[in-house]
């Protein structure tokens, strides 16, 4: 034990990680601390983290957010999955949904009796058999009881920051402006004591939560924790990002379209759209990057493209001494699968489940920096796999994607759905069998085989099992309103 009793938790950096951590900290165990956020006016966000995967939710129910209220404060839409268009090959497309696809059996899941079904002729699209898919492709939503939709949203990130703020001073917590211009550690043990602002004012703590974005000021230019580079596996080190009006209803879905050198995405709001370009600067220059993204967004531009550079990767370290680094700061993975802010979620409610009230304690140290890190691998994963599983030769960008090494762990993974249709999900791993599933198959990775336990339907018992499902599916999206409806009734922007 080197730091007793944790009773003043300063978090450095508002935006999205600060305000989340300090609301949670603030409003669930708020009683027995007092939480401060040090951010300046003048320093920016990234602010560009603006969809969400479902597992959201578990925070905002802890927080008792209503989502009604949320959604109308962050202009938000609903979205039901990912369409990947030209990912495997120029002109292909396929959707990454939420939730469940037909339906799973206690040997395997849902994709060996497609499979089956395959072969004879029986199945339809792998999509077809997902509610959130024909949803998405329908433009049909609806927050349902029964949570038969699985769903996240879009939203605009910096009103969510200042929708957290709001909760998190309503729960005593208070914001600190300034700079930060010294940070003072202690000569003995190397904990961070204090941080010094431009005004001269001091501010002490006992923990610190750095969420100062890629610079990490805490946990990088104090502590000089190590960096785990990823480049190597993610060769995308650049994006550029600019926001456009709204042309149309906004879709219940977010667009990630491969580009010559990268990928770009489309994230619809109530108010405007967002648009950005992940992009590789070895083969792709950061003007051409934007001639690219603004010859092909939809509506006219509200701001000017903004260039972000960034290095794929992740803190050796997420918790080093009394310093806790959450979002940017901890580690950045690309956000083709939307999981910047799940990421910046985990890391907040381990913080909660081993908060050091008692002062910091090693085994918390090493079982927190262990949980994220594995977590932080099988997102990175993910991502590699939508690279290096494509059948693109046209670029040198894709060429390089193809040939690239990739992780073991992937590489396993691989190998096991290619040979026999497995996939087996990983303690820590956001992304369950059905997740894994629809990326393979959408990426042109095809079973060789099936599990055996399916040859004990028959074939004519497998075509009703396989139309019986569709036909729910159809059933169920029939009934929604449109998605833009939806929205009009349940949650209409405060501002839009």
């Amino acid at each position: 034990m080197t730091v007793k009793n944790v009773t003043k938790v300063v978090v450095v950096g508002g935006g999205t990680a600060g305000w989340m951590a300090a609301a949670s900290l603030s409003k669930l165990i708020g009683p027995n601390i007092q939480v401060c956020v040090v951010e300046s006016d003048e320093i920016g966000t990234v602010g560009v983290g603006e969809a969400t995967i479902p597992t959201m939710m578990t925070l905002h129910q802890l927080l008792k957010i209503d989502e009604q209220e949320f959604m109308a404060a962050v202009q938000g839409t609903f979205k039901l999955g990912i369409n990947f268009e030209n990912w495997n090959k120029l002109g292909d497309s396929y959707m990454h949904a939420f939730g469940r696809t037909g339906q799973d059996c206690w040997a395997g899941g849902f994709q060996h009796f497609w499979s089956r079904g395959k072969q004879l002729d029986l199945s339809e699209d792998y999509g077809r058999y997902s509610a959130s898919y024909v949803a998405a492709k329908a433009g049909k939503f609806a927050a349902l009881p029964d949570q038969s939709l699985s769903y996240a949203f879009h939203m605009n990130a910096t009103l969510y920051a200042k929708f957290l703020r709001k909760m998190a001073e309503q729960h005593g917590c208070e914001r600190i402006e300034g700079k930060i211009t010294q940070v003072d550690t202690d000569n003995d043990n190397g904990y961070i004591r204090s941080v010094t602002l431009e005004s001269g004012r001091t501010v002490e703590g006992d923990l610190f939560v750095d969420c100062s974005g890629f610079r990490g000021l805490l946990i990088d230019e104090t502590l000089h924790t190590e960096y785990e580079d990823w480049s190597n596996w993610l060769p995308c080190d650049s994006a550029v990002a600019v926001q456009t009006e709204s042309v149309g209803e906004p879709i219940p879905y977010t667009r990630a379209t491969a580009r010559d050198a990268g990928w770009q995405w489309r994230i619809p709001l109530q108010s405007r759209v967002g648009n950005g370009m992940v992009f590789c600067s070895k083969f792709l220059s950061d003007d051409d990057a934007i001639e690219t993204l603004l010859s092909n967004v939809e509506g006219e531009p509200l701001t000017k493209p903004r260039i972000i550079k960034f290095r794929t990767g992740q803190r050796k370290q997420h918790w080093n001494k009394n310093c806790i680094a959450l979002g940017l700061a901890s580690g950045f993975v690309e956000p083709l699968e939307s999981t910047s802010i799940h990421l910046i979620q985990r890391g907040i409610i381990r913080l909660l489940q081993m908060f050091p009230h008692e002062g910091v304690r090693q085994p918390d140290v090493v079982e927190f920096n262990r949980q994220m890190s594995d977590e932080f691998v099988f997102v990175r994963d993910f991502i590699v796999m939508h690279y290096h599983l494509t059948e693109r030769d046209d670029t040198p960008f894709w060429r390089h994607c193809q040939s690239m090494p990739i992780p073991e762990g992937l590489r396993h993974r691989l190998d096991l759905f290619k040979q026999t249709g497995r996939v087996f999900q990983e303690a820590g791993d956001v992304f369950a069998e059905n997740n894994w599933v629809q990326v393979m198959l959408g990426q042109g990775l095809v079973p060789e085989q099936y599990h055996p336990i399916v040859d004990s339907m028959s074939d004519l018992e497998l075509g009703r099992f396989l139309k019986g499902l569709s036909a729910n599916v159809d059933h169920l999206v029939s009934q929604l309103p449109s998605h833009q409806s939806f929205i009009s009734k349940y949650c209409p922007a405060e501002s839009a």
